[in-house]
């Protein structure tokens, strides 16, 4: 397979079939397009380990919805969205307990807007899990929710994946959703595909800087992973624009990193939709406006 920079389990497929040829099957991957809420939406499921090893991704499922209206401004666009998260998420849920307590974990660098997608989608989390302990003659009915902007080591001197995992010792969730920045091949999909899966996450990847990962195999529960790319490695770039195999060698910017220029406004865009699908997979019925109203 070329060897191009991707968290993308879409794009490693690309990669395999454009070294292989459009006509080859790959053996121990399935993979199919829908579409959900007017969204595209292309599912590859990682069947076993031949399949792991040919596209370099744990054994899974991964789902990626294109939002290329959301930057458009397409009309309702935004609710469409958080429906079409909410839905592909409650798929992944549906093996869990319905009631079981739910870690949201913001991954990433506030700081750096191309990684504070985690940070961000915290901001936006319905957290219920006090209000379910301390009043459940209110609020009994919601599940319970708590959310953690883990942060960085640079910031906090503790690795996230070791806040994480104090915390899942301390209250002890059915489930950890961690979210996070992630790397694309491609221009064309920064800050307007959104990938889910049920295989955990390593903090960092998106920014080259991987850490331990989050996983049932690290955490002894089970890690669903949301993740946004809103980075292109410079020399993957580089490999694409010149249509070579390989990246070149790159004697200056070997650590290059492209990002859109309203990187801002589209990672505050998308850290919202994420924030409300997860809030509305974890408390069915809820509408989007109800949400306004809570976390405004």
């Amino acid at each position: 397979m070329k060897i191009r920079r991707t968290d993308l389990a879409l794009e490693a497929r690309e990669l395999w079939q454009e070294d292989a040829g459009e006509t080859t099957q790959l053996s121990g991957v399935r993979a199919r397009d829908t579409e959900r809420e007017g969204v595209p939406v292309t599912s590859v499921d990682i069947l076993d380990e031949a399949g792991a090893r040919a596209l370099g991704k744990p054994v899974g499922r991964y789902v990626t919805l294109t939002l290329d209206g959301v930057a458009s401004r397409e009309e309702d666009i935004f609710d469409r969205a958080v429906r079409a998260v909410a839905g592909e998420l409650s798929d992944l849920l549906t093996a869990l307990p319905a009631d079981g307590l739910v870690l949201v974990a913001g991954l990433g660098n506030r700081a750096i807007t191309p990684d504070a997608v985690g940070p961000k989608v915290h901001e936006h989390i319905l957290v219920t899990r006090h209000l379910v302990r301390h009043m459940p003659e209110q609020f009994g009915t919601l599940r319970p929710v708590a959310s953690l902007a883990a942060e960085v080591l640079a910031s906090t001197g503790v690795e996230s994946g070791d806040l994480v995992r104090a915390v899942c010792e301390a209250i002890s969730p059915a489930c950890v959703i961690a979210v996070d920045a992630l790397a694309s091949r491609s221009l064309a999909r920064l800050c307007r595909t959104v990938q889910l899966s049920d295989t955990g996450i390593t903090p960092g990847s998106g920014v080259g800087n991987h850490r331990v990962g989050l996983n049932r195999e690290t955490l002894g529960i089970p890690v669903l992973a949301l993740g946004v790319p809103t980075v292109v490695d410079g020399a993957t770039l580089a490999a694409d624009l010149l249509g070579t195999d390989s990246p070149p060698v790159m004697r200056d910017g070997g650590d290059l990193l492209v990002t859109p220029k309203d990187i801002d406004s589209q990672v505050a865009d998308l850290s919202k939709i994420i924030g409300y699908g997860i809030s509305m997979a974890l408390q069915p019925g809820i509408t989007v406006a109800e949400l306004d109203l809570l976390l405004s």
